[in-house]
């Protein structure tokens, strides 16, 4: 004789209900996920990450594009999740995204001294650390050590500037780079430290300035997107799945090819 419904064998209408609720659960997951929001941040660092209105600072990724920032839209392109993009001075980001759930920064170099800061998506572009000299200037460098007597022109948070400085080098902060290559033709420092891309690019779009010498390149680096510790690993999977997906299908070339001289 079948038992009748009760406490312990559930009926019909409780089966149904059972099924239900659990189909109601199942719908809300993929809801969950989409609802992660990430807020990412970077700076203008034309032809990596730039402005499009002209400003160093933008509000929306509507507003700023890039070598890194079409990459970082690529990938984002590939997974569920909301975000939210600012541009703003660097070392401010540097220092407001860590300890942040679901915050990130790019394009990051990715070295030693960082590799436990963050957790890292990535490799996105490279950098070609660059010692800048003056359109007239005669300086020659055989060596970085060479570079010892001269003063060197840097911004706070970048990882080439404090690199030398932990090296002993003289280099002469500023909040941002964009003044860099003016001090340079002025006179107030003799040699500039940026990306070999970035320097002719700022110093022409920013100061009409042509003709500067890169006189020494004394290391390379990748950069990646550096996601705060306090984010879930596993949204970190997903972004460099994203990634490399978007690598595997050639994206990431067509977007580097865009930007080439």
């Amino acid at each position: 004789m079948p038992a009748k419904p009760g406490f312990d064998t559930p009926g019909p209408l409780m089966f149904v209900r059972f099924v239900l609720q659990n189909l109601l659960l199942l719908a809300l997951v993929p809801a969950a996920v989409a609802d992660e929001k990430l807020y990412i941040f970077t700076e203008n660092y034309p032809p990596y990450n730039a402005s499009t209105t002209g400003q160093g600072f933008a509000h929306n990724e509507d507003d700023i594009t890039g070598i890194c920032t079409d990459m970082v839209k690529t990938m984002l392109e590939g997974v569920d999740y909301e975000y939210v993009m600012k541009m703003r001075d660097w070392s401010r980001a540097y220092e407001w995204v860590q300890g942040r759930e679901n915050h990130a920064l790019f394009c990051t170099a990715r070295t030693d001294e960082r590799e436990d800061e963050f957790q890292w998506v990535g490799p996105l572009a490279p950098i070609k650390w660059t010692l800048f000299a003056a359109p007239d200037s005669d300086i020659q460098l055989g060596s970085l050590n060479d570079a010892k007597q001269y003063k060197i022109a840097g911004y706070k948070g970048d990882v080439m500037s404090d690199y030398l400085v932990s090296e002993g080098f003289d280099v002469i902060m500023s909040v941002s780079g964009e003044q860099n290559p003016r001090r340079l033709v002025l006179g107030q420092v003799d040699l500039w430290v940026t990306d070999g891309l970035v320097g002719p690019l700022v110093a022409k779009d920013e100061h009409d300035i042509t003709g500067l010498k890169p006189v020494l390149v004394f290391r390379e680096t990748p950069m990646y997107l550096a996601v705060s510790n306090e984010t879930d690993p596993a949204i970190v999977e997903d972004l460099q799945q994203a990634l490399d997906e978007a690598r595997e299908s050639g994206a990431l070339d067509s977007i580097t090819s865009r930007y080439e001289p």
